[in-house]
């Protein structure tokens, strides 16, 4: 671990970013070169204490998914987050804490959408980041681990999943995860992440091993999405669909058409952003 090595970079790196790319106001009174401290200890999900010390070079090591939450919040790119990880005293990243390292792009284009439904997804359906708008409509899609991170994979072994959409949509949905996930095993190969999750649904959901035998491909989501929430009902949204190819991810934004229903159900759950009423 080059500890004065990485307490430089880290403060270059808090120092160069803007509150405008991290999707913050400026306030009038700001006089901090970059962001806080505090500011960015939040966006890493860590102390702003620990950030402190790392910075003067005299904090402890950072774990692996320590430093990759800090090459997240950090905004880096996959070079600065490779040279972070090497600074911290570890190896390259392997290849799922590559696979979650979000685009700078894809986030400084979420960031400015903290009001709207939007996520960033990997390439097997697991949903990196979301929006607090996201979370009120879709539920909390980052909190899984293992198999479950993938969105497909819950599909078909997690009856809950189905909750948030139509029932007359079910049986398409399902054909479509099937059809996405055969692209994603036949481009990986063999031994790749995706056939895993093939061979774990295969052994796990009747539906998914009867539907994987027709060999569909080519099924593509629509972009008319007809949700059921459980507290404001029926919601039919469009789906936008940002790609980045390097790194295989996607950011989906969900809006609905102005002055209808579903418009005024969305501005509901945009203002309380929240998943559960209950309270309320």
């Amino acid at each position: 671990m080059d500890r004065d090595g990485l307490g430089r970079f880290l403060r270059a790196r808090r120092e160069s970013l803007q509150p405008e790319d991290v999707g913050l106001r400026r306030g009038a009174r700001r006089r901090t070169s970059g962001l806080r401290r505090e500011e960015v200890a939040e966006l890493c999900d860590m102390s702003a204490d620990y950030l402190a010390r790392l910075e003067r070079g005299s904090g402890s090591q950072p774990s692996e998914q320590m430093v990759a939450a800090m090459a997240r919040g950090l905004r880096l790119t996959p070079d600065e987050r490779d040279h972070l990880f090497l600074l911290s005293g570890h190896r390259l990243p392997g290849r799922q804490l590559r696979g979650e390292h979000v685009s700078p792009g894809l986030m400084r284009v979420m960031d400015r959408l903290q009001d709207t439904p939007a996520q960033i997804m990997g390439p097997l359906g697991d949903t990196l980041m979301q929006t607090p708008p996201a979370v009120a409509l879709l539920g909390d899609q980052t909190r899984y681990t293992g198999n479950a991170r993938s969105a497909t994979y819950r599909w078909f072994t997690d009856p809950g999943e189905r909750d948030r959409y139509l029932a007359e949509d079910h049986d398409l949905h399902s054909r479509v995860n099937v059809a996405l996930l055969r692209a994603a095993a036949t481009a990986q190969g063999p031994r790749s992440p995706a056939a895993a999750l093939v061979a774990g649904l295969q052994r796990g959901s009747e539906e998914f091993a009867a539907l994987w035998k027709h060999h569909e491909v080519g099924l593509r989501w629509s972009d008319a999405k007809r949700f059921s929430h459980p507290e404001v009902g029926r919601i039919d949204l469009f789906c936008q669909t940002l790609l980045d190819p390097d790194q295989a991810q996607s950011l989906l934004i969900f809006t609905a058409t102005p002055g209808s229903e579903s418009h005024h159900r969305l501005a509901l759950l945009t203002v309380l952003g929240t998943d559960s009423f209950a309270a309320g």
